[in-house]
């Protein structure tokens, strides 16, 4: 139960990760029409729709998740120091993603700063779990996501070699 004097940080913890969605969302609106259009990608991957309300729910649940973490953990100084070290990296991978390979196209990097990505996910999630089983739980949907788009991130480096990357 989050108590009135915790609603500050709980909603600081689930903006947080929707800031980099957002500004993401700039480069990618452009860049789609233009530039993922052109490529090949597989036939198994989502519709371009999905991407939006699919991150939008995951923002929100990791946001959710590193707050549980940081109340029940004791903070930055308590046990939770190096599980919100984790969180903020993936974050930083994350959100680090779109300007790669939308913005600058660069598919090969983009393919490596994921795996990162997942690698730290999955840190968080083993981290996660000896201070907050919930926490734990709310990143699962997240690392599916992540392995899905690593694949689709693959598939069109590996679909694409002949176009600049």
């Amino acid at each position: 139960m989050v108590k009135m004097s915790e609603y500050g940080p709980l909603i600081a913890a689930v903006i947080a990760p929707h800031l980099g969605g957002l500004a993401g969302a700039f480069i990618t609106k452009r860049e789609v029409p233009e530039w993922y259009e052109t490529l090949r990608k597989p036939d198994w991957r989502p519709p371009n729709w999905m991407f939006g309300p699919v991150w939008g729910t995951l923002y929100t649940s990791m946001g959710v998740a590193s707050y549980l973490v940081w109340r029940d953990g004791g903070g930055f100084s308590g046990d939770a120091k190096l599980p919100l070290a984790l969180y903020g990296t993936q974050l930083a991978l994350n959100w680090a993603w779109t300007p790669i390979f939308f913005g600058a196209h660069k598919k090969g990097m983009a393919l490596v700063d994921i795996i990162a990505l997942w690698g730290t996910i999955g840190g968080c999630i083993y981290t996660f779990w000896s201070i907050n089983h919930k926490a734990s739980y709310l990143m699962i949907p997240y690392i599916a996501w992540v392995t899905l788009a690593s694949a689709l991130n693959y598939c069109i480096w590996r679909d694409n070699r002949d176009k600049k990357d």
